[in-house]
């Protein structure tokens, strides 16, 4: 038997879903641009913004940021204007 709470924890853990902003190489944008846009934008520090410039160059996409739709969709919208390939997954 679930308690009440147990229930409600249940319920929130499924109405809070974590998304994923990603970002995929192109063959456009600078290291240097990619890097400056990601501390701008998401609020990466220069060391995690550059680990991510290269995990996209290498790998093709990467994981820039977690959290709520709402949260990432603004991020989205800035790096789409900045002319970087972005989805929220």
């Amino acid at each position: 038997m679930h308690t009440k709470e147990e229930t409600d924890l249940g319920i929130l853990e499924a109405i809070v879903q974590e998304y994923q902003l990603i970002l995929f190489n192109d063959d456009v944008n600078t290291f240097d641009y990619v890097i400056d846009c990601l501390i701008s934008i998401c609020g990466h520090e220069m060391n995690q913004a550059e680990q991510c410039a290269y995990i996209v160059h290498y790998n093709g996409k990467c994981s820039v940021k977690t959290g709520s739709f709402d949260k990432l969709k603004p991020m989205l919208i800035l790096l789409q204007e900045q002319k970087l390939s972005v989805e929220i997954k």
